[in-house]
């Protein structure tokens, strides 16, 4: 028959066995979750800097059918002053508030201009902010998973609570190593 120490000594060795595979699951969800979280940031990331690009094109596109339009304005009002040299003021005012309707005109389309490209920067400013934020949260999730990791080891190994303060043990250094915390 086998004697109580041996006995003992197979359940401290059960227990680490079970204590290791726990261990290993918890890590590997853990893992799991961090690269879940790593893709989900990068998808964003991707997606805002698309926003932005697209911003960016759509205002240089208007940008120009806004110089196209003045300038075909103001060719139409150079045709009409040359085709009726007769009508003198009449013409010179025409001409004149074509040249103010084309400058109108540009001026709108600097504006949202400017306009498309703040935007652009704003949202790709949001979409960097949102996946440091995700970063941030994956980061804390696996942290808490290698913590939960340890603690159930230590407890497991009876190096926890109360246990640590009557056999003098210190198990900052396994704390350390696992959490990678100094």
């Amino acid at each position: 028959m086998a004697s109580n120490q041996e006995q003992a000594s197979y359940r401290v060795g059960e227990a680490k066995g079970h204590t290791q595979e726990k261990t290993g699951q918890v890590m590997g969800a853990a893992k799991d979750k961090a690269c879940e979280a790593k893709d989900r940031a990068a998808g964003l990331a991707g997606h805002a800097s698309g926003q932005g690009q697209g911003a960016t094109d759509a205002a240089k596109k208007k940008a120009v059918e806004a110089q196209d339009m003045t300038s075909e304005m103001a060719q139409a009002a150079k045709d009409k002053t040359v085709e009726s040299k007769d009508t003198g003021s009449f013409l010179g005012e025409k001409t004149e508030a074509a040249k103010q309707k084309a400058s109108e005109t540009a001026q709108y389309a600097q504006e949202r201009s400017s306009d498309a490209a703040q935007y652009a920067k704003e949202s790709a400013v949001a979409g960097k902010d949102k996946t440091g934020g995700l970063l941030q949260q994956a980061t804390e999730t696996v942290k808490g998973a290698v913590v939960g990791a340890k603690d159930a080891v230590v407890n497991t190994l009876g190096m926890g609570g109360d246990n640590a303060t009557k056999t003098g043990k210190d198990n900052s250094t396994i704390t350390e190593k696992i959490t990678g915390d100094h």
